[in-house]
């Protein structure tokens, strides 16, 4: 009896707290399956796109490997229309520009890295930043091309910014400020980078020993 005495209150300390609490817990429960399942759901959601987006991106490099620029410009739109948050639209976006630019098709060219400026990361930002003042340099819209490179970038990108920098500048023979740039380039990129031979073969060819010689 004692132990049916004892079996009876705590039965009866449940219902009460249950009285009290059971719908907080119920909610809490609810609230916490719901969450896993929606976790659970935008994880495979993500794996799907990836997935498809990988398989555009594949038929984009078919077309790059081919020249067929046609082909290219519409994985690249199918991309970034349908997969834009995916690395694979930046990754389509940097190969369509280059496709472009070599048919000679300036203006998509420039578009493809205006995307990537509007909707990349940080570090995808900024090659298409350095890309698309490229492409304006050919413009000789150097102004530009000099506003776009004038704002923040990762520090690992500040001799590539400089060395653009350069370019542009000599175009619009302003040789000093474009000996002060190459300069910059020089002392920002790593010595075991090949390209500092080329910023070097610049800086050779705007005389820039000259000063320190006179």
């Amino acid at each position: 009896m004692a132990y049916d005495l004892e079996e009876q209150e705590q039965l009866a300390s449940l219902k009460s707290w249950w009285s009290q609490y059971g719908n907080l817990v119920t909610w809490l429960l609810i609230i916490a399956l719901a969450a896993y399942a929606a976790w659970t759901g935008w994880n495979t959601y993500q794996r799907n796109q990836a997935t498809q987006a990988a398989q555009l991106y594949e038929e984009l490099q078919k077309g790059v490997t081919a020249k067929d620029n046609q082909k290219v410009q519409r994985a690249a739109g199918d991309i970034a229309s349908r997969f834009g948050k995916t690395a694979y639209a930046q990754m389509g976006a940097f190969a369509a520009a280059k496709s472009a630019f070599e048919a000679g098709d300036l203006k998509a060219a420039k578009t493809h890295l205006q995307w990537v400026i509007d909707h990349g990361s940080d570090e995808y930002k900024a090659i298409a930043k350095i890309r698309l003042a490229g492409v304006l340099l050919d413009e000789k819209a150097y102004d530009d091309g000099l506003k776009l490179l004038s704002g923040d970038f990762p520090e690992q990108f500040a001799g590539a910014v400089a060395d653009r920098k350069g370019d542009i500048l000599v175009a619009q023979s302003k040789i000093e400020e474009a000996r002060a740039a190459y300069k910059t380039a020089l002392d920002k990129t790593n010595e075991q980078n090949p390209a500092r031979q080329l910023i070097q073969l610049k800086l050779d060819a705007i005389g820039g020993a000259a000063k320190a010689a006179a």
